[in-house]
């Protein structure tokens, strides 16, 4: 048969061809550098087989045809029109059959001119073609002259151009397929897009120039001396001026005494090494990474990571991030008190790194290599396992590693992610350790330990986490194995999945580490939700998720699963992360001390100033600084309380901040690290006021009038306070489902947005069963069922006249067999004028929380608008909350209302009900109605992590039990 098509080499799965051997990253030098960022000619094409074949890449060849167009570069062509970019977690969005992919097969032809600078010695040395970063296979020509191929989407490839370019004007050319076997080796949780996404960058390489380097150092924690060497290829010098270093490459240097680098003091010495054609500058850090005794030590000290698993991703241009980005994302890490930083999963852009070094960050950097979806295939096939992939596998953690190799600020290397277990692990681990011995090794899919460094899991129970805490894990079949992973230390690359409302658990995760010297931590999933913008019919804008593109297979919202929203607005997931890893611990000592504990690993607390505010039901009567001596690292001091008079009257509270001294490079003076708020007395109970009037039965209009309120005798229900009409008060037990709910309990199997749905929670009704007056009281009782099951709730709602308003007790009884549910939440809903539009509240805030998510919020009184009360998830769903609220008034322009607890309550305001919160599933969805509806909470049921993993913790769950709860409501 004659062939007129065959597969193409892009379905090859060995690495690319002609691409220069890996190396470090360099940013700038004094030779030259010409980007060639910018705006470029474009065609799509449906396949991999392009009519015309290679014909574009020719000098003559006619750019200026209808179908193509400019596109800038970096970027990715399925954001600016070229088709569309698609979302999934785990499986393949293309059938599974390596090495091969669809004909379907977006292709990207690129064209570039451009002109040399007339300085450009073409004649000395060679020039280098760089790609930072080409998803996910390109082919590359300059002139017409074909430079070479590279798979490996995440890492660099350069190609020597020297022989092809010519003085003046200059094409060049690229072709990039979407799909090839390299896609098998990236099935990361991200969005698909294809194209040229990072730097493109001609680099002069003059004779001499320096071909590769590698930083090595040691530091002697005992002595405070270190060891220096630069290897280089070609030899030089290495020059520090601060260290007084004027010292051949090569050679190992013993220096008396340095600065250590650790993420809490990020100390760098610059310099440059200087061969004959080239300067390079030098950034080093000394610092030592080892296991010992069971944990990661950094410089001799164990180290805790409070770290993040880190996407690149921007909601206007997907991966191609700019170092804008780049830096705003380590700012707002180190302002929210993290220390670490997982490269999820893939290298990021080497600038990213560079500021990690910089600002002081640990880093995870991790191999562009994952294959879930080769899990629903019981992993058959999968490279790890496979011989065939072992050249592409060693080829990209090789390239990764040569790049990165000169930063301090990594101090692990990740093989990769979620890609199954496999000799070719082993391969890329033993490679390692050959070419850099002076870094641990990671693979959370290594559950033996038998090629790593640590022992790595996602998602584990609090549970687990104290036995391995303890050593006591489960054991494995093979006893040594067994005995090598028990002495391991052990880390959570992934845990509190921050998917919508949530994560919780914080705070519990949290003890556990700080409890246990083998736990050393974890990195949040993950940093930021991925979402584009897209507007509805009408205009309106809203966030893009899986699903809202048009792909055939998709995961939804999982995407969604960030602690900044896409706008890099800190969600209150953030707000509470910063406040559980705060490295300063403030807790009470007695009633007149304080305990100020430093959790930071090296530095300490020196560069903190402290101060004092004294609050009587949540207003500050005093405060100012309080004198704090110097901490050391893991230490705690005592210190007096201000001798300030208490009032005997009033709910008395101690808040202690700590904030910076001095201006940093990360934040200024005065932001705030950490703060600690407890008791300053004992609180007495509030004086319950006695019942000043009697009901009043009206039979003409069948109303029943009780101080300011208004009942009906047919319904029971409130229908007004003062001159405040009001709606359908009666027992809520539902709230719209989170992400977290409807999540299956990773070690329980339930999922209890499911389980409330199947009992109909969100459907129940309301019979009455009594109305009437006794004594002073109008009582009404009812009975509160679901459909299509036996069980309910008996509850009674007695009123009675108090203080100017009216006093609601509500006693809940079960009825029938109710099992081991869980309610989502027990209080009572209310309908409220759509007039009212402000919320002032004395309780905690000023943001959301819920049971397991209450660290960030501190006590004191707060006001918000009714809109600015939502917590705006990209998925609707329950949010909001205020908890532990002493009263709370909302306001408006025909009246209002005041709430009081007895003691205490939960509040949500909202202008959509909630079961509109539960239909949509977009913000524009949610559109405000004729009523605000206010729920007044007196339990909720926690948040927990169920979304991808842990659901809620036993002592946050609410049982169905008989319970009884009061509050006071007047008008205003």
């Amino acid at each position: 048969m004659e062939v007129i098509y065959s597969p193409g080499e892009h379905e090859d799965p060995r690495p690319g061809r002609e691409g220069l051997p890996p190396r470090a990253w360099v940013d700038r030098t004094d030779a030259q550098q010409l980007s060639l960022n910018g705006d470029w000619r474009f065609r799509l094409s449906p396949t991999a087989a392009v009519p015309g074949g290679d014909e574009f890449a020719k000098v003559d060849f006619d750019d200026g045809a209808k179908q193509w167009s400019d596109l800038p570069v970096p970027s990715h062509w399925v954001l600016h029109g070229h088709g569309n970019p698609a979302y999934v977690n785990i499986p393949y969005p293309f059938p599974v059959d390596p090495p091969f992919v669809p004909t379907e097969n977006p292709t990207g032809d690129y064209r570039y001119a451009f002109d040399l600078p007339k300085d450009w010695s073409l004649g000395d040395g060679k020039t280098v073609l760089r790609f930072d970063g080409v998803d996910s296979w390109c082919k590359v020509w300059v002139n017409g002259t074909l430079l070479g191929t590279s798979s490996g989407s995440r890492v660099p490839v350069e190609f020597d151009a020297s022989a092809a370019l010519l003085a003046g004007s200059n094409v060049l050319a690229v072709r990039v397929h979407q799909w090839s076997a390299g896609s098998y080796l990236e099935d990361q949780d991200q969005w698909w897009m294809p194209g040229i996404f990072r730097d493109v960058t001609l680099l002069h390489r003059p004779e001499g120039s320096v071909v590769d380097h590698f930083v090595h150092v040691e530091y002697d924690h005992k002595t405070g001396g270190a060891t220096l060497k630069v290897d280089a290829k070609p030899s030089g010098r290495v020059v520090i001026p601060e260290l007084g270093i004027d010292a051949p490459t090569g050679e190992l240097l013993h220096l008396a005494h340095v600065e250590p680098w650790t993420a809490e003091t990020p100390r760098l010495y610059t310099g440059h090494l200087v061969t004959a054609g080239e300067r390079v500058p030098l950034h080093v850090g000394f610092r030592t990474v080892a296991v010992e005794d069971g944990v990661i030590k950094v410089n001799g000290k164990r180290i805790l990571f409070r770290g993040v698993n880190r996407h690149e991703f921007h909601p206007d241009t997907g991966r191609a991030v700019t170092r804008e980005t780049m830096l705003q994302d380590v700012l707002l890490m180190k302002r929210h008190n993290m220390n670490a930083v997982r490269t999820s999963h893939y290298p990021p852009h080497p600038h990213f790194l560079d500021l990690c070094d910089e600002y002081g960050l640990w880093v995870i950097d991790e191999n562009d290599y994952e294959t879930h979806g080769f899990e629903q295939l019981d992993w058959a096939g999968n490279p790890s396992s496979t011989p065939l992939w072992k050249d592409a596998l060693l080829d990209r953690v090789g390239r990764m590693v040569e790049r990165d190799k000169n930063h301090p600020s990594i101090i692990i290397w990740s093989l990769g992610n979620e890609a199954g277990p496999g000799e070719n692990i082993g391969h890329m681990a033993s490679w390692i350790r050959q070419r850099d011995s002076s870094r641990l090794i990671h693979y959370e899919g290594d559950k033996t330990c038998k090629y790593v460094d640590m022992y790595s899991r996602m998602y584990v129970t609090h549970a687990e986490v104290d036995a391995l805490g303890r050593r006591e894990e489960d054991p494995l079949d093979d006893p040594e194995l067994d005995k090598k992973r028990r002495a391991m230390p052990f880390i959570l690359c992934e845990y509190i999945h921050a998917m919508g409302n949530g994560p919780g658990g914080q705070a519990e995760y949290q003890r556990l580490f700080e409890k246990y010297p083998r736990c050393q931590g974890g990195f949040v999933w993950e940093w930021i939700d991925h979402c584009f913008i897209k507007p509805t019919t009408d205009g309106r804008k809203y966030w893009a998720y899986g699903g809202d593109f048009g792909e055939e297979i998709h995961d939804g919202n999982f995407i969604v699963d960030g602690l900044l929203f896409p706008d890099r607005t800190p969600s209150p997931g953030l707000i509470e992360y910063k406040k559980v890893i705060e490295p300063v611990a403030i807790t009470r000592a007695d009633s007149r001390r304080v305990s100020i504990h430093n959790n930071r690993d090296f530095a300490s607390l020196d560069d903190l100033a402290f101060t004092y505010r004294l609050e009587r039901d949540g207003r500050g009567v005093a405060g100012g600084p309080l004198a704090v001596p110097s901490v050391a690292a893991g230490h705690t001091v005592t210190v007096p309380l201000p001798d300030v008079a208490l009032s005997h009257s009033g709910e008395r509270i101690w808040t202690i901040t700590a904030v910076l001294a001095a201006d940093t490079k990360w934040a200024k003076a005065g932001h705030e690290i950490a703060w600690g708020q407890f008791p300053a007395a004992e609180t007495s109970p509030p004086v319950v006021a006695t019942s000043s009037s009697a009901p009043v039965f009206d039979s003409a209009t069948g109303v029943v009038t009780l101080g300011p309120a208004q009942f009906s005798t047919t319904t029971g229900q409130l229908t007004r306070l003062g001159r405040l009409p009001v709606t359908s008060l009666q027992l809520d037990i539902w709230r719209a489902t989170t992400d977290n709910d409807r999540g299956q309990e990773y070690f329980e199997g339930i999922c209890w947005a499911d389980v409330w749905r199947e009992a109909n929670l969100d459907k129940v009704k309301h019979r009455v069963k009594r109305v009437g007056i006794q004594g002073n009281a109008f009582v009404v009782e009812t009975r509160a069922a679901a459909g299509s099951w036996n069980r309910g709730l008996v509850t009674t709602y007695t009123w009675t006249a108090e203080g100017g308003g009216v006093r609601l007790t509500v006693k809940v009884v079960p009825d029938g067999d109710w099992g081991d549910m869980i309610l989502p939440r027990l209080g009572v809903r209310v309908g409220l004028p759509a007039s009212l539009s402000r919320a002032s509240w004395y309780g905690y805030g000023p943001g959301e929380a819920y049971p397991d998510t209450r660290s960030g919020v501190k006590l004191g009184q707060y006001g918000l608008s009714i809109d600015d009360l939502q917590t705006p998830y990209v998925f609707p769903q329950e949010n909001g909350s205020r908890i532990d609220v002493r009263w709370a008034d909302f306001a408006g322009s025909e009246g209002g209302l005041r709430v009081e607890g007895v003691p205490h309550f939960a509040f949500t305001a909202r202008r959509w009900t909630t079961e509109q919160l539960q239909a949509a599933r977009h913000t524009t969805d949610l559109v405000p109605g004729d009523n605000v509806w206010l729920n007044i909470d007196h339990a909720v049921n926690g948040i927990g992590t169920a979304s991808c993993g842990e659901g809620v913790l036993p002592e946050y769950k609410l049982r169905v039990s008989e319970t009884e709860f009061s509050v006071l409501l007047r008008p205003t």
